[in-house]
């Protein structure tokens, strides 16, 4: 079991901010394959440059494995001035 977490726009752009998957995908690339086919205009969101995702809690880029993984939690991009 794996929780998923969208923050900011990312959940206004789901519609959820939390959700639970019974089956963990091998990797990030699996999962936001996964989140896409489900939500395109989702898929599209997390594509966005300066998006990050944090697997435990632990920033990664690129792709990780989810082996394992408790909690997966994409941020967008932050702004200011």
């Amino acid at each position: 079991m794996m929780r998923v977490l969208l923050f900011g726009r990312l959940g206004d752009v789901a519609g959820w901010r939390e959700r639970v998957f019974e089956t963990v995908p091998a990797d990030l690339s699996t999962l936001r394959a996964d989140l896409a086919s489900q939500d395109p205009a989702l898929g599209e969101a997390l594509a966005g440059l300066g998006v990050q995702t944090a697997v435990d809690q632990v920033l990664v880029r690129g792709e990780a494995s989810l082996s394992g993984v408790a909690e997966v939690a994409f941020l967008p991009p932050m702004s200011g001035g």
